[in-house]
């Protein structure tokens, strides 16, 4: 038996294969500082994980509805019509194990072979991959370092076709921690408002912000009824194992994607659903703090990053990345990443993990203490000297 072709197609992310090399070095002994992988690394909140051992024990270990518990989402409604500025209501949501089947789920319902989707390069690779699964066209646009790593907007128009069934926005962005200039998602609005297409916006950083809150393209007139927007618990909960995200969307979309929900996950944890609740509806505390952290991490991370020879490195305004340009150096960014990981026991990703456009950068997560961030630019210091 062969694989099927479309096998040939399906990407991985570059962090966890960079991961699985870092930890076999530190197997054989070596020390890593990990910069590759984008995960808080903090705990969850405390009433969060008390609420799940609670629903435990009250019996919530079996089958739930398809699209979600009624009362999550009511949750994510009241939240995502309070945040975003719209109306959304419990019918609009799906609630998924993690963020990415409000990727994969809503292109498989959507795109047919020869369809188009454009989407921002660098970028999470999970579009591009999904795309191809999908038989669709990518037709990624080049985020631009001088202007915030936001879509050139020139080039967006001429992109856009006849064929163009889908826009993929991320902002704040991974991976580089840039934001979509409010007027740059007016103007995309008002370029696709009257086509026959459907916005997928991935805002699962909107929490993990830094100054402004970026505008999202639902919130603007006439998009909310083409819009599906992508958010879950994972980056502002520090909940990634718990694998809980959530779709809101038209409701002629709803069934389609649960349709592929039955089909593919039958529901999503009851008990990991009641600890969402907990999560939308408690104390905000923890993850206010966690946030304040990141961008105290930040500050003084990318500041370090752009004292080092060959390094520039714009300050991120969301997320928990630093996407560094590292052409200064002379070494090409996928042999620097490589050799940063064998030579200084950094793991970090080259830019090209996300995509042709990455080419030249790198990507540090800077979801560690400030002791090992310390600790990592002082390595990578050190080897840039000797290199």
């Amino acid at each position: 038996m062969k694989l099927a072709a479309r096998m040939n197609n399906i990407l991985v992310e570059g962090a966890f294969a960079v991961l699985v090399k870092a930890r076999a070095l530190e197997a054989q002994g070596k020390s890593i500082i990990h910069l590759e992988i984008g995960e808080p690394d903090f705990d969850t909140p405390k009433h969060v994980i008390e609420a799940c051992k609670t629903a435990l024990d009250q019996g919530w270990t079996h089958y739930g509805p398809t699209q979600g518990l009624p009362e999550l989402r009511q949750s994510i409604a009241n939240y995502i019509s309070r945040t975003r500025g719209i109306k959304a209501g419990p019918e609009h949501v799906c609630v998924v194990p993690g963020g990415k089947p409000i990727i994969f789920f809503p292109m498989l319902a959507l795109l047919d072979q020869g369809d188009e989707v454009i989407y921002p390069n660098p970028g999470f690779p999970m579009y591009e991959s999904m795309i191809h699964v999908a038989g669709a066209k990518p037709v990624p646009i080049p985020l631009v370092e001088s202007r915030g790593f936001s879509f050139d907007l020139d080039v967006f128009k001429k992109s856009l076709s006849d064929r163009t069934k889908m826009v993929v926005l991320n902002s704040p962005q991974n991976p580089t921690g840039g934001i979509i200039p409010a007027d740059d998602i007016r103007a995309i609005a008002d370029l696709i408002r009257d086509r026959d297409l459907v916005v997928l916006s991935d805002e699962i950083y909107s929490r993990l912000v830094f100054g402004e809150q970026p505008l999202s393209i639902a919130s603007l007139p006439g998009m909310q009824e083409k819009t599906i927007i992508l958010d879950g618990f994972s980056k502002t909960y520090a909940m990634t194992g718990w694998r809980l995200g959530y779709g809101v969307m038209p409701t002629w979309l709803v069934d389609a994607v649960n349709k592929l929900m039955v089909n593919s996950n039958s529901c999503t944890a009851s008990m990991t659903q009641r600890a969402g609740i907990a999560a939308l509806d408690g104390p905000q505390d923890e993850a206010e703090a966690m946030v304040a952290e990141f961008r105290r991490r930040r500050d003084v991370f990318v500041g370090g990053l752009n004292q080092l020879p060959g390094f520039r490195c714009a300050l991120p305004e969301g997320a928990f990345y630093a996407f560094p340009n590292v052409t200064g150096t002379g070494i090409p960014s996928k042999v620097l990443a490589e050799r940063l990981l064998n030579e200084a026991g950094v793991a970090c990703l080259d830019g090209t993990a996300f995509g042709a456009y990455g080419d030249g950068y790198l990507r540090f997560s800077y979801a560690n203490s400030m002791e090992n961030l310390m600790e990592a630019l002082e390595r990578i210091r050190k080897f840039l000297a000797s290199a």
